[in-house]
């Protein structure tokens, strides 16, 4: 009957990568011999486990109800094919599990000189700054390179010697008896901190680090059409890295403020207009005042209905990178009366008797087709 490496494992068939691991790494010390004495079966059984269900080829015999090591040796592995030792050892690494263990020697000293971390700073922009595109000077704290040692950490003419606790290895490595056999273990120098050397006299203004903190002003350009979320992205203009280490890239992202006017969907723009219960009837033309400030005629339909949409093709925002501009898309809001004095009263009565027109309760069929008022209750329910 083949094994199941899951239940040994205690994770659920469909586990991800990750939670093998965490539940490897939890039975693993568990069952450890140098912990728990006796537990070297159940240990190498967790073992096999998570070197079975790591291969995607063994998983798959796994999941198809097959055993991928039926028939191997003791363990679970054959001769050739290694042993739990080589899972442990590849789990756990430099800076295992057991006392900052791993098996075998470490990869020695580091460069003191390293790359610096990407800064992010946020910009406020108007919706016509974002339509337009607009030079914005920012503010920026950030790491720049020490001018009084150049990014070499050093006072005057002094330079790095070799660590006398790790005698320039940059690890500290120890060999501990196991069932296993010899194990060595490696960990990093704590008096360098894995760099090799040490600065016997750091630099006075950065205190060895090659870098200090400063506070600087720039002008990012920013492109139109860009909304927010959207990063600008300025090469080599983030934190130098330790060490005088090359600086690492500034990215500016905009929020972008709410306009009192139109409210934006990508690149088109929606606006609403009231228009009077007449120019509704009889039809009629306004300007509008576009996002980049030209004004563009709105020509109403004679007969036009509450909630209708005039689409202007082009009056909308700029893509931020092909240039084109969206649609500018004007919903038209009829506004009915709520006061009227007697001229209008007379003149609305004398439209009545010519008008034709009578009160009738629509059918469900109707006030459902697209454009009734069902199907208006519908979108505009849908849209909350």
């Amino acid at each position: 009957m083949a094994r199941d490496y899951y239940a040994i494992l205690g994770v659920a068939k469909g586990a991800s990568d990750q939670e093998l691991k965490r539940a490897y790494r939890k039975k693993a010390r568990e069952l450890h011999p140098d912990v728990n004495p006796g537990k070297e079966d159940e240990f190498k059984e967790v073992s096999t486990a998570y070197e079975v269900l790591t291969d995607p080829e063994k998983r798959r015999i796994v999941d198809a109800g097959g055993d991928p090591l039926a028939g191997a040796g003791a363990g679970g592995f054959g001769g050739g094919g290694g042993g739990f030792g080589d899972v442990f050892e590849a789990f756990f690494g430099n800076g295992g599990a057991f006392g900052g263990g791993g098996f075998g020697s470490g990869r020695g000293p580091r460069s003191r000189v390293q790359p610096g971390e990407p800064a992010l700073v946020n910009v406020k922009l108007d919706l016509a700054e974002c339509a337009k595109g607009v030079n914005k000077e920012i503010t920026v704290d950030t790491a720049i390179l020490c001018d009084a040692c150049t990014g070499s950490g050093t006072n005057g003419d002094s330079k790095p010697v070799a660590c006398d606790t790790c005698n320039g290895a940059g690890e500290i490595q120890s060999v501990q008896r196991s069932f296993l056999g010899q194990v060595m273990t490696v960990r990093e120098c704590p008096t360098c901190h894995g760099v090799g050397e040490v600065i016997p006299d750091p630099c006075h203004k950065c205190g060895g680090d090659g870098r200090v903190r400063s506070r600087r002003t720039m002008t990012v350009r920013i492109p139109a059409g860009i909304e927010s979320g959207m990063r600008v992205r300025l090469s080599g203009q983030g934190e130098v890295g330790p060490g005088g280490g090359p600086a690492g890239d500034l990215y500016v992202e905009v929020t972008e403020r709410p306009h009192e006017v139109f409210l934006r969907d990508k690149d088109d723009l929606h606006c609403t207009v009231k228009v009077p219960m007449v120019d509704a009837a009889l039809g009629a033309e306004f300007d509008v005042e576009t996002i980049l400030g030209d004004p563009v005629t709105v020509t109403i339909a004679p007969g036009t209905q509450p909630g209708q949409v005039v689409k202007l093709r082009g009056q909308g925002m700029p893509h931020v990178s092909a240039g084109v501009r969206g649609n500018l898309h004007v919903h038209l809001d009829v506004v009915v009366p709520t006061k009227l004095d007697g001229a209008q009263t007379d003149a609305l009565k004398k439209f009545k008797t010519v008008a034709q027109d009578e009160i009738e309760v629509v059918n469900t069929s109707a006030a459902s087709a697209p454009g009734g008022l069902f199907s208006r209750l519908r979108n505009a329910f849908a849209g909350k």
